[in-house]
């Protein structure tokens, strides 16, 4: 058995309806794949055990529970074939995914170079994890493009991007940067965690691991802590291997659960990406509103390439004040919102709207925005109702200020 499904349906809403799942499998005509719960795995004889032992490095091979269950073979092969992977690996969360990809491909005194919107925590691992293993982390302006070849050093070992930043909003030429790293010899990894597979597909782009946080969107029900590494065929059992001498994990209740939102993800995503654009709109009209950062939006510095390589947007994007709004003010503003929630970890049906302090996440780049950035993400709710929200929101903010006079 191979962890891709080796017949993907050609439209995404059909794949996301059938992949993962056979009926006759498990002994029963269950329309979902059973929760397969184990510690244990049991073998018929000496021989196959063996014979387990021998072939552990097998993609779906099963000899403990750590290694999974028919419940993560389905959602590895389900996953795999959106991607175009030949495998996709299950971790406990999206920073352990981030941490695993980074971890196959370097040793001490190596080089990695990241570009400089990335996912901060993934920026920590580097600095706070692999630096004091002697592997040195340089980070690069997202706007480099295929002038990316003038950082690369004889140690550098992997390129890893993220497009876009789930901050600052800003995209990359993939493209441009992966034809420099596949001349050179280098690995490259991309977090696609806004975007999902149904909207921009990594290693299409020549990426050889897509990077998934899937207690976001995959999940899409804030109650999932699970990660994805999608990999070539090339570089897949470098990842297995790291899985496995870290003893990275997920249960079964986890994986159950990713499946449920792999059915419907599509569908919401759809409804997150209309919905944030008409939020998105109504905000480039606001007097308190600098510039909205939303790459659909054609006003984007680098709309062009989202029209290029993307299939949609989701519901996360930001917005920049006019300045001279205090903390006082926008405390004012979030603090009285009924429907946005305050918390980072977006993805899900609920709408959340946070502070967004890009100037201190930048080493390479600096952050030019004149006045105070916010994050929003637009769930399933009414947008009507979110716009009349933010509405009283600002008015919150404008008495606020004008209080401060």
């Amino acid at each position: 058995m191979t962890a891709r499904n080796p017949h993907p349906p050609r439209h995404p809403a059909t794949h996301l309806a059938h992949a993962g799942r056979d009926v006759h499998a498990h002994g029963g005509r269950t329309v979902n794949p059973p929760v397969a719960r184990a510690s244990t795995i049991l073998f018929d004889d000496l021989a196959s055990l063996r014979e387990g032992y021998l072939r552990r490095q097998e993609p779906d091979f099963v000899q403990y529970g750590r290694s999974g269950t028919e419940t993560h073979i389905a959602l590895r092969q389900a996953w795999s074939g959106l991607e175009g992977a030949e495998d996709t690996l299950l971790l406990p969360s999206g920073l352990a995914a981030v941490v695993a990809t980074l971890m196959a491909f370097v040793e001490a005194g190596d080089h990695i170079l990241m570009i400089d919107n990335v996912y901060a925590p993934g920026r920590k691992a580097c600095e706070g994890l692999l630096r004091p293993m002697g592997v040195e982390t340089s980070y690069f302006d997202p706007a480099v493009g295929a002038g990316i070849a003038a950082l690369i050093r004889p140690n550098t070992k992997l390129i890893y991007l993220e497009t876009p930043g789930s901050h600052s909003f800003e995209l990359c030429d993939v493209p441009a940067i992966v034809a420099v790293a596949r001349e050179r010899g280098i690995a490259t990894a991309l977090d696609n965690t806004w975007a999902t597979p149904l909207l921009y597909r990594p290693l299409e782009h020549g990426v050889d691991v897509s990077v998934q946080a899937g207690t976001k969107y995959l999940g899409g029900h804030s109650d999932v802590m699970l990660g994805l590494a999608a990999a070539r065929a090339e570089v897949a059992q470098r990842l297995r291997t790291v899985c496995d001498l870290m003893g990275y994990s997920v249960g079964a209740d986890e994986a159950y659960l990713a499946l449920r939102g792999f059915r419907t993800l599509e569908v919401r995503l759809r409804r997150h990406e209309a919905s944030a654009l008409e939020v998105a709109r109504w905000l480039q009209q606001r007097p308190e509103v600098e510039r909205v950062l939303h790459p659909a939006l054609p006003e984007h510095p680098q709309h062009a390439l989202f029209a290029r390589d993307f299939d949609g947007a989701c519901g996360l994007f930001g917005m920049v004040l006019v300045p001279g709004y205090d903390e006082r003010a926008i405390a004012a503003m979030l603090d009285g919102l009924a429907y946005f929630g305050l918390g980072y970890s977006w993805g899900g049906f609920e709408s959340l709207i946070v502070p967004s302090p890009i100037e201190k996440m930048r080493t390479a780049t600096a952050w030019d925005a004149p006045g105070r950035t916010l994050r929003l993400h637009i769930g399933l709710e009414d947008p009507g109702d979110l716009i009349a929200d933010l509405q009283a929101g600002f008015e919150r903010l404008g008495r606020a200020a004008r209080a401060a006079e």
